[in-house]
């Protein structure tokens, strides 16, 4: 195609927009709502499965060794726990270590309470390791890999917990493919009605076009470019509101809910806008040409 067709192109394209302004607003206020409900939605999710990301890190089985295990056994347990696949990170934890622990979380600051056991460590011959995993839902695959170790005596873990992150994961997935698939139909949707109306009002000069010889790439080029424009317009108007909106929105939650402060963690919106901003703008782009190219391919025919 040379490149005067594709000027010539681009200019009825948005020709075709002018025309049909009404309609064009619409799609295009449309398309701004759904993909600034997209991602507020993906804010909010990304943010949601980095808390709980967070959360699955913050689980961890402990792994018990017999009374009689040497340091070399104790050291050759965590070699191959460290290189287990889905283990993150693994922390030697001596007895002593454990009943100082003990001491801070049940005594506090009335530590004298437990003098009498200065010289009788009650937690002796607990030495572990705490195996914390990438993903909660491995561990079963860890706890059944360190079950079979020689020197092992016991794995303690938390299947209540595991499960109901992995549930609230796949939940997260399930409810992000509804949604996308509502906000896509309904972009989809509208630029098809406006690419429509432009073809209703060139009818004639297609059929024109048609007669004379025109291939079907020409005439249909204009119009997708129309949904195209559409399409990145209604893209980049929400995304650059997102941008400056984000930080205000978490600025307002954290001070709002002081009680969150310790608890949780937003990510920064650079992090959050390295995938929003490309698939945002893909999204824009496709919707855009997916409406305009079939609508306009059924009304070839002419």
């Amino acid at each position: 195609m040379r490149i005067s067709t594709i000027g010539y192109s681009t200019k009825q394209g948005f020709k075709n927009i002018g025309r049909n302004k009404m309609f064009s607003i619409a799609s295009i206020a449309t398309m701004a709502a759904c993909i600034l409900l997209f991602g507020i939605f993906f804010s909010i999710v990304t943010n949601f499965r980095y808390i709980v990301q967070k959360a699955e890190e913050g689980v961890a089985i402990t792994v018990m060794f017999d009374e009689d295990a040497t340091d070399a056994q104790i050291k050759k347990i965590g070699e191959e726990l460290a290189a287990c696949d889905g283990v993150l990170d693994i922390n030697f934890v001596s007895a002593d270590d454990a009943w100082d622990q003990f001491k801070d979380d049940y005594f506090g600051e009335a530590k004298e309470l437990a003098d009498g056991f200065k010289d009788d460590n009650p937690l002796s011959g607990s030495d572990n390791y705490e195996v914390y995993m990438d993903d909660v839902s491995k561990q079963k695959d860890v706890v059944a890999f360190a079950e079979k170790l020689d020197g092992v005596r016991k794995v303690n873990k938390s299947d209540v917990v595991a499960k109901t992150l992995t549930s609230v994961n796949k939940l997260i997935s399930y409810v992000s493919i509804v949604l996308i698939g509502i906000l896509l139909a309904v972009s989809i949707f509208l630029i098809s009605n406006t690419v429509t109306m432009g073809i209703t009002v060139r009818r004639e000069e297609i059929a024109i076009m048609k007669y004379i010889g025109a291939k079907d790439g020409f005439v249909r080029l204009p119009f997708v470019i129309e949904g195209l424009a559409i399409g990145v317009i209604g893209a980049i108007i929400p995304l650059v509101g997102l941008y400056f909106l984000y930080d205000k929105a978490v600025a307002y939650i954290m001070t709002k809910f002081s009680l969150l402060n310790n608890i949780v963690e937003f990510l920064p919106v650079t992090t959050v806008y390295r995938t929003l901003l490309p698939v945002g703008l893909i999204l824009g782009v496709g919707i855009g040409f997916l409406g305009s190219f079939f609508t306009i391919r059924k009304h070839l025919r002419v």
